[in-house]
């Protein structure tokens, strides 16, 4: 007889999960690995992909319009899959993201490319989403705290692993099989779901809120093109972006008060009166602020500032993502053996004050130890952070909005990435523009005005007291940046103070109408 997987069926702590537990969620943390894995390999395709289909002026739309489809369709997944089941809604994912791989992989020209990239989107946006919903089905809080490793070393492995694949897969297959190399892996996926997973089938009587889809939609899409472009393609005070703004702010407002009176809300607000649950957002969008600011210009740092060489560019991050990595697993095991996990939010946050901190002291002169040992303590406080805002999220909600929990979260966290690396972005620019001009005068304003990041060829081309202006400026920015993070993370320990430590719930089945163990609102 086939061993399946139903919701509710984990094990109590301490006994070991059947194979068939241990084979749903290895393919949950392949789909999860493709979702995260994907940008980081296109990115270093891009030269390349830009040689063969021409369209340089359309090249920020490649990224853009998978970030784009994956923040919009983010919520939409997660409530598709509460209201129809999370089995379904899922395997949909996967299948719209493999449809959108393939057809990337067959474009022939650069407007057909950002258009596939925009189906894959769509489809990414439910892959993160349904594999935390669903571990949320099978694993009670209290026991999912010993699969955080296996989430952070996915993270990791993408973040590290990334360039590296993307770069070898490029030099010898072509840049095609950046995308193709995302079939067989997520094949695999759907075969362990559908043959292993079974979770309960659900119909909800009510219909999909269109109405609140499409001002959520609006509302993201202009708030992320306003990160995306503002300081680059248009100037911050440009009638474009103001334009934009008004529209992003215009429609979620609209969208917050079309939910008090949707029949089937697309985000139900209710969620929110949970303390625990808003403070696990406010925390969520800090660190996707933080991390992927951090992510954006370290490498810059030790490329430009150090003399680090480009190719491996990810092996740069190894101090962050392997602290990270190691305290992520400390925290859920500590999690699941004493049920307790307030200390994590408040350390890791104070961690990553202090780490940012360190980072924004770094000149021309700090060593690769020490700026190693700096990435270390902010690694050390994202290990704090990162699974248990899903975990504690997760367990101040209802069962039947589980899935809602999950997407809102992760929302929170993809909108805090964009205003991260967009407001950090334009200090960094600033700064460097105004120390090249001051250190380098028309010459240093020349270099820069393009933009203030330039790649080793471009650097290697300066003249040495231009290329010094450079370092000067580079590590000008980053202390800039930096700081804005540190002070941006206090915002982190302030939520983190006052979240209630709620105990987790156990082992056994779940009754979707059993009672929430949150009764604090906020």
């Amino acid at each position: 007889m086939t061993d399946t997987v139903v919701a509710g069926a984990a094990p109590s702590d301490g006994v070991k999960q059947p194979r068939s537990v241990r084979v749903v969620l290895l393919a949950l943390m392949i789909a999860m690995m493709l979702a995260m894995l994907d940008n980081m390999i296109i990115g270093t395709a891009m030269p390349t992909i830009v040689g063969e289909l021409g369209g340089l002026e359309h090249l920020s739309w490649v990224v853009t319009a998978y970030t784009l489809a994956t923040a919009a369709s983010t919520p939409v997944w997660g409530k598709v899959g509460d209201m129809y089941g999370r089995k379904g809604s899922f395997i949909t994912s996967i299948v719209i993201f493999l449809i959108g791989s393939a057809l990337s992989g067959m474009a022939q020209d650069m407007g057909q490319l950002i258009a596939f990239r925009a189906v894959q989107g769509l489809g990414a946006g439910g892959l993160m989403v349904g594999v935390m919903a669903i571990i949320g089905d099978l694993i009670p809080p209290r026991e999912r705290g010993r699969y955080q490793g296996m989430m952070a070393a996915v993270m990791a492995l993408a973040m590290i692993g990334g360039p590296l694949v993307g770069g070898t897969i490029t030099d010898n297959w072509g840049w095609r099989w950046a995308f193709y190399i995302n079939l067989p892996l997520g094949v695999i996926a759907l075969a362990a779901i559908g043959v292993v997973l079974h979770l309960p089938r659900k119909r909800s009587q009510a219909g999909i809120d269109y109405l609140g889809v499409a001002l959520l939609t609006v509302g993201i899409t202009a708030i992320v093109l306003v990160t995306t472009w503002g300081g680059t393609e248009y100037a911050w005070t440009s009638t474009r972006i103001m334009e934009l703004t008004a529209l992003g702010v215009a429609s979620l407002v609209g969208f917050v008060l079309w939910q008090t009176r949707a029949a089937e809300p697309v985000v139900p607000l209710h969620i929110f009166r949970s303390r625990n649950f808003t403070l696990m957002s406010v925390i969520g969008f800090i660190v996707g602020f933080v991390m992927f600011g951090a992510t954006l210009f370290l490498p810059l740092y030790q490329q430009s500032v150090q003399g680090a060489s480009a190719t491996n560019s990810g092996l740069l991050l190894l101090p962050m993502l392997g602290a990270m990595l190691v305290t992520s697993m400390v925290a859920g095991r500590v999690t699941t053996n004493t049920g307790r996990y307030k200390i994590f939010p408040v350390v890791g946050s104070v961690l990553l004050v202090v780490g940012l901190y360190l980072l924004s002291t770094m000149d021309t002169g700090t060593s690769r130890l020490t700026s190693g040992v700096f990435m270390a303590v902010v690694g050390l406080g994202m290990g704090c952070l990162m699974q248990i805002t899903m975990l504690v999220a997760q367990n101040s909600v209802e069962l039947k909005d589980m899935g809602v929990a999950s997407s809102t979260t992760t929302l929170f966290r993809t909108l805090g990435s964009s205003f991260g690396v967009a407001v950090m972005g334009a200090l960094f620019n600033h700064r460097v523009q105004d120390v090249m001009a001051e250190r380098a005068g028309a010459l240093g304003s020349k270099v820069t005005e393009q933009s203030a990041q330039l790649d080793a060829a471009s650097l290697a081309k300066l003249p040495e007291a231009a290329r010094e202006a450079y370092q000067h400026a580079v590590s000008s920015g980053t202390h800039g940046a930096f700081l804005l993070g540190a002070v941006v993370a206090v915002l982190s320990l302030a939520a983190a103070v006052f979240v209630r430590e709620v105990p987790l719930k156990g082992a056994g089945p779940q009754r979707e109408d059993a009672p929430v163990a949150e009764p604090e609102t906020v």
